[in-house]
């Protein structure tokens, strides 16, 4: 039996009934967001559907999937569908790539503020990237926030009331450029931005999952680097991630922590490279005399915030270090990895063995 329904505005829609359970006819007209769990069988989806007036029924839904294996891979997230479709249609629609709205990946050595590459590209931020995963249109009405609305908010928002573990509270407030108070607290990983959240709640959604992926990761008050405070050894994640390949992470960190111990300057282009926000291997002498908060030349101790999302394993290192007594590192294989050295003499042949391989 086919019903025709009149929708509010003049709008029909075709309403069948086969086999016991109801299902629309055709492929719907009107945006539905709908929120696929972690664990949701297709029955599960398919009631969220109904709720949602995407289909007529569970069954019609679960009906058209039984043969589709994408349906049975479908990821957590947000889906942007329309009302009032068929099983089969709802079916085509949740399982093809532009249905799922809202993804955000943020990768280890990300940081907030956009980088511009040697050559020209841009590599987006975490505030792009919070941006970009923010925008949807429903219903002809656009989600996106817009970077500014972000900046503000990672500016001037209370860092406690956002979910910002109390240990990194008090410090993270102190930096001098506000929109950096989170540099190095998101954690990496792929987050599900709800279209229409506002920038706050985008922000403290981040925050309050990250924080949690810290903690998993290893780092609180009770569990730091030597000699550190868990923001301190935050901090040093952040600076092995951007030094070093994954292998070398734990002599990188020794390398660190030797230095600091003997009050010698850091001497990393990553954190003089950060205040410029373009990477480069090797920085200007320009660039290194510049006086700031991040230049590690200039400066002794650390930086005063992380310059990126370290990872777990930088964080796992910074909260053990190799045993050691590397005071000095240089890149010396073109696949990434460093010679060690405990003297300045030891790190200049490393130097002139690098340049040798063409490592830099």
């Amino acid at each position: 039996m086919v019903v025709l329904v009149l929708l509010a505005g003049g709008a029909w829609f075709g309403y069948e009934k086969f086999f016991g359970y109801d299902d629309f006819d055709g492929s719907g007209q009107g945006d539905a967001l709908v929120q696929v769990e972690d664990g949701d069988t297709t029955s599960a989806i398919g009631a969220k559907l109904t709720g949602a007036g995407v289909v007529a029924s569970t069954k019609a839904f679960v009906k058209a999937g039984a043969d589709n294996a994408a349906l049975s891979r479908i990821q957590q997230g947000y889906y942007l569908l329309k009302q009032h479709m068929s099983g089969a249609s709802a079916v085509e629609a949740i399982t093809s790539p532009s249905a799922r709205v809202g993804r955000l990946e943020i990768r280890p050595y990300t940081q907030f503020d956009d980088i511009t590459q040697a050559d020209g590209k841009v590599t987006p931020g975490v505030f792009t990237l919070m941006s970009k995963a923010s925008c949807a249109s429903l219903n002809g009405k656009s989600t996106c926030i817009p970077v500014d609305a972000l900046r503000k908010t990672v500016a001037d928002a209370d860092l406690k009331a956002l979910g910002v573990p109390t240990w990194a509270v008090e410090d993270a407030g102190k930096a001098a450029a506000k929109d950096k108070r989170l540099e190095g607290l998101i954690a990496p990983g792929v987050y599900d931005v709800k279209p229409g959240w506002t920038a706050d709640e985008l922000v403290k959604d981040l925050v309050h999952q990250s924080a949690g992926a810290i903690q998993a990761a290893g780092l609180g008050p009770q569990n730091t680097g030597p000699g550190m405070t868990p923001y301190q050894t935050l901090i040093i994640a952040s600076l092995i991630e951007r030094e070093a390949i994954t292998p070398d992470f734990g002599k990188i960190s020794r390398v660190l922590y030797n230095r600091l111990g003997k009050n010698m300057r850091l001497q990393l282009d990553s954190t003089v490279n950060y205040a410029l926000d373009r990477p480069t291997l090797l920085t200007k002498p320009e660039d290194r005399d510049k006086a700031g908060p991040y230049n590690t030349y200039a400066n002794t101790g650390l930086p005063p915030t992380p310059i990126g999302v370290p990872s777990t394993d930088a964080i796992k290192a910074a909260v053990k270090p190799t045993p050691g007594d590397w005071e000095y590192f240089v890149k010396c294989e073109k696949d990434g990895h460093s010679c060690f050295a405990v003297t300045n003499e030891e790190h200049n042949q490393n130097r002139a063995l690098a340049q040798s391989r063409g490592a830099y």
